[in-house]
């Protein structure tokens, strides 16, 4: 299988939208809803909102396998609001948002290779810290996963209604 990465922009929408369902419903297959829930995210307005947001403010890139969309990621300058009551990380930065994958490719390296390339074009804008944040919670494969692509845990929040979604940022350094 050939992976090859471009870029995305506001027309990728309904594909990436597909990919964060297509990852739901792999978590609801496995019994594992404490993520994103039970429902597409499709469906929400205030992750379309987040996607478009994310869009606009960053640079979008997706991945295909054999010509076909396989997986994506956004980056952009900063974390999200919701973690603005941590400390800043004192330096410039590039954060990764909605890292998703049609789960049909999973195990085939896409969302590794988007990694990859987000590190590269963090490495190319002459910054030196990439970081991101995950769900932390049931038996922290999303983190292992995160951490197996060479990113290092640093700070744990709460978010949610409840503020008892466990996350985790994990921050890799690239060199310049």
């Amino acid at each position: 299988m050939e992976i090859s990465i471009r870029d995305g922009g506001p027309d990728d929408i309904p594909v990436i939208l597909g990919m964060l369902d297509s990852c739901v419903e792999w978590l609801v297959a496995q019994g594992r809803t404490g993520q994103w829930g039970t429902e597409p995210l499709s469906r929400s307005p205030r992750t379309v909102e987040s996607v478009a947001r994310y869009i606009d403010e960053g640079s979008v890139f997706i991945a295909e396998a054999d010509g076909v969309p396989a997986a994506t990621l956004t980056i952009t300058d900063a974390p999200g609001a919701y973690l603005a009551h941590l400390p800043p990380p004192g330096e410039p930065e590039r954060y990764i948002h909605w890292l998703a994958s049609d789960r049909r490719f999973k195990g085939h390296g896409v969302g590794s290779a988007l990694l990859a390339h987000a590190a590269e074009a963090t490495r190319r804008a002459g910054v030196a810290l990439l970081r991101v944040d995950c769900y932390a919670g049931d038996d922290r494969k999303l983190v292992a996963y995160y951490e197996a692509n060479g990113f290092t845990p640093t700070d744990t929040y709460t978010a949610g209604v409840n503020n008892d979604w466990p996350g985790q940022v994990l921050a890799m350094r690239v060199r310049p």
